[in-house]
């Protein structure tokens, strides 16, 4: 396939620029189980560990510029779905400040969490603490991550940007209904930010549910009443607390190789 094959899209009332409007809503994203990602190197690394794209659209000055990239996307993905587009056309539906020239849509598919270890978060707002919370925890293997209702969107593209390909590599299921913890049969343990016990000195158990909880909230009082421990990072004096994204490193890399 070469750009000349692809399918030439001009109008503002196109189906498929319209769709990629819609995919900037939560609510939409949800009903049509779709969403999109706006960055080269996501979609290039994704499509290598195995996650195709359904459509891809892209600005023929993009094409120009990213030549042999583009040709490994368009020879390896199993999608028939290639369209050009312009930069106004781009520029319409863009989350971005400076539109990147590409855009691939994905399905979001329903994923199961594995029999290991288990990131319970609640109430992460902040896109770039959650995205960042998701690259570390693929980095020292927890993939299962469950987000209770106060989270951010996980598809929302500022949550994307910094997850990187952690988006597609990581078991991710929501708990809407706040019943997860619940019925959950792994000992639970609550990062403190001030109380409990000293993370260095604390030996975990094979399999637990770590939670995470917002900078300015904490961790909601109903589940550190389900927790077995809370687990504190010994910090300066001079500082009063870690950002989430930076605890939840320090934690999975503490927990891991205990």
């Amino acid at each position: 396939m070469t750009i000349s094959d692809y399918q030439v899209i001009t109008s503002l009332q196109n189906n498929q620029i319209k769709l990629l409007e819609k995919l900037n809503s939560k609510k939409s994203r949800q009903e049509s189980k779709k969403f999109i990602v706006e960055n080269l190197a996501i979609i290039f690394d994704a499509l290598k560990a195995g996650y195709d794209f359904e459509a891809l659209f892209i600005t023929e000055d993009f094409a120009n510029k990213h030549q042999s990239e583009l040709q490994y996307l368009q020879s390896n993905s199993k999608s028939k779905n290639f369209y050009l587009i312009d930069d106004k056309l781009n520029k319409h539906y863009s989350n971005l400040d400076t539109p990147s020239g590409i855009t691939a849509i994905y399905s979001i598919k329903p994923k199961e969490l594995n029999k290991t270890s288990v990131v319970y978060l609640n109430g992460i707002s902040d896109p770039g603490n959650l995205g960042t919370i998701m690259r570390s925890a693929l980095a020292f293997n927890f993939v299962n991550l469950v987000l209770d209702k106060h989270c951010v969107d996980v598809y929302n593209s500022k949550v994307i940007s910094a997850a990187k390909d952690a988006i597609f590599k990581l078991n991710i299921i929501e708990d809407r209904a706040g019943k997860w913890l619940q019925d959950n049969k792994l000992p639970v343990y609550a990062a403190s930010a001030h109380d409990g016990v000293n993370l260095a000195e604390f030996k975990p158990l094979k399999a637990f549910c770590l939670v995470l909880g917002s900078e300015s909230h904490g961790i909601n009082p109903e589940i550190l009443e389900i927790a077995k421990k809370s687990l504190k990072i010994e910090i300066s004096e001079k500082i009063e607390s870690l950002n989430v994204a930076a605890a939840a490193a320090i934690l999975f890399y503490e927990l891991r190789n205990k």
